[in-house]
């Protein structure tokens, strides 16, 4: 029998949607003020879940003290308050948009997680805006 766990958590970033290969009244038209060249920001919600079969010994999918430092270690710590565009490697050439952020953050927990489980991945822009990955 498979079963969720999931673990909530959350950062706050700035970035700027645009193509460096499009003129400025392009990315202005494509992504509006979200295209601001002085960046803007977001309190991004994260949920990261995993499924699995329990664990007969501990009762666990995932031990979720090991999810919530995987979270932190991997994802607030190379996120949280920083500007996306500028110093999170994954987006030097990579628009950050919410789908693409979610797809970054599945690929940097992904090696963590027990290859027999699966990830998802649900990223909150706002509190109307979300993405889901699963891989």
């Amino acid at each position: 029998m498979k079963i969720k766990v999931s673990r909530k958590a959350h950062f706050n970033a700035a970035h700027r949607l645009y193509r460096k290969d499009w003129s400025d009244g392009k990315n202005d038209s494509i992504f509006g003020k979200c295209s601001n060249p002085n960046f803007h920001g977001h309190n991004y919600e994260l949920i990261v879940s995993v499924y699995g079969e329990i664990d007969p010994e501990t009762g666990f999918v995932m031990d979720m003290k090991i999810l919530k430092t995987l979270i932190k270690t991997e994802i607030e710590d190379a996120f949280d308050h920083k500007n996306l565009n500028i110093e999170v490697p994954e987006f030097k050439d990579l628009n950050p948009t919410a789908e693409n952020i979610a797809i970054v953050v599945w690929n940097k927990l992904r090696p963590h997680i027990d290859a027999d489980h699966l990830l998802e991945v649900v990223l909150y822009e706002t509190p109307r805006n979300f993405v889901t990955f699963s891989g």
